[in-house]
């Protein structure tokens, strides 16, 4: 491929030039940029040179990628990165790869960038397809993928991991037809949902704080301090009884909970699974808020109690707090409970933290091998007390 300059939507997308070394640097020093993307670490002046000169224009002349220095059109100012890599000619397909400068983030560069590549692609290549990767927990990327028209259609495992990252990815792809015109509103726009829970899920767990009588709980992510805890939870009769948990239990099922259910279901922005801590952050309970496939604007609660303390109210307490922060901060605009009926201590929680039961489900959770009734109930964000 021969290189070319792409002028679109106040963008200038030029190859890259060996002056740009500096500035690629700077950028590159960046926590982000060294977190989610494949740049070496660490990032010495040497590897943006040859970034600019060698990598670059191996890739246009091998038709192998075209990778652009995305700059203001105006000013020539250095934003980001973007262009396709792993060009197929075969498939007529190619990945979009990018990323930001710290210093012009918030402006819809990657978003603008993004979709002046795919239209010069599709128009100039002829290419009818391109994907887009990045790893599970990468927010800030999906959310600029989907404002640019890709739609995020699954999930795949990682050829080449990031160290200390996680071992899948999103995947998604975005057809000639699904591209929008230049300068045309951007979908997903930061009022949305999307752009909301990317916002949320793309930082570290929150904390939150909740009062039962005179005791302040935190509500914290979990973490391995906690196993020991759970494990002894999760081995009392009455959890037993009325929850779901493996029986018998043990440490490895601790393990596997809180690697492969917990910390995914974050990274995906799935679920907010938190450690309710007392005092003296030993932890009490845990509380999961999981968002509906099917409904996005729904989420399902669901928790349990350390033996040692139960009967102080901090579930009702710890429900509230959670839901509020559901309600605000993610968005929603129901919680729904489910408990065996016969569970009457969920059924006290759950109600002194504002739910209404609303009925019975008849056989509607399998329990142990054995469809169960339910209770189930609701909460909206002015049943809150």
């Amino acid at each position: 491929m021969e290189p070319v300059e792409i002028v679109e939507d106040g963008l200038l997308l030029r190859p890259w030039r060996a002056a740009d070394a500096d500035e690629v640097h700077r950028a590159c020093q960046d926590p982000d940029i060294q977190r989610w993307t494949t740049v070496p670490r660490p990032y010495l002046p040497e590897h943006a040179l040859a970034f600019v000169t060698t990598i670059s224009a191996t890739a246009w002349a091998q038709d192998t990628g075209a990778p652009f220095a995305v700059c203001d059109a105006d000013t020539g100012e250095l934003l980001a990165s973007c262009g396709l890599v792993s060009v197929d000619r075969a498939l007529d397909s190619a990945e979009v790869g990018y990323w930001t400068a710290p210093w012009a983030r918030g402006r819809g560069v990657a978003v603008r960038a993004t979709r002046a590549v795919a239209r010069w692609a599709f128009d100039a290549l002829k290419l009818r397809r391109l994907t887009w990767q990045a790893e599970i927990g990468n927010h800030a990327s999906r959310l600029v993928a989907l404002r640019a028209g890709f739609r995020v259609e699954g999930e795949l495992r990682l050829a080449h991991p990031a160290d200390g990252g996680r071992p899948e990815g999103w995947i998604g792809s975005l057809l000639p037809a699904e591209l929008t015109a230049p300068g045309a509103p951007v979908p997903y726009g930061p009022a949305t949902l999307q752009a909301r829970r990317a916002a949320v899920f793309g930082r570290p767990q929150p904390v939150l704080f909740a009062t039962a009588g005179g005791t302040e709980l935190r509500l914290r992510a979990l973490e391995e301090k906690d196993l020991a805890e759970v494990v002894r939870t999760c081995q009392d009769e009455e959890t037993v009884r009325w929850t779901t948990v493996p029986h018998p239990y043990r440490p490895e099922h601790a393990e596997g909970y809180l690697h492969d259910l917990v910390r995914p279901a974050w990274a995906r922005g799935t679920a907010a699974m938190f450690a309710v801590a007392d005092p003296e952050d030993r932890y009490v309970a845990s509380l999961d808020l999981r968002i509906l496939a099917a409904d996005p604007l729904v989420a399902d609660v669901g928790f349990m109690t350390a033996p040692h303390a139960r009967g102080r109210g901090y579930l009702p307490a710890a429900l509230i707090a959670v839901c509020a922060w559901g309600f605000t901060t993610l968005g929603l605009a129901r919680v729904e409970w489910r408990a065996n009926v016969g569970n009457t201590a969920s059924r006290r929680a759950a109600e002194k933290a504002g739910f209404t039961v609303e009925g019975t489900l008849r056989g509607g959770i399998p329990h142990r091998g054995e469809r169960q009734d339910v209770w189930v109930g609701g909460l909206l964000p002015q049943d809150l007390r």
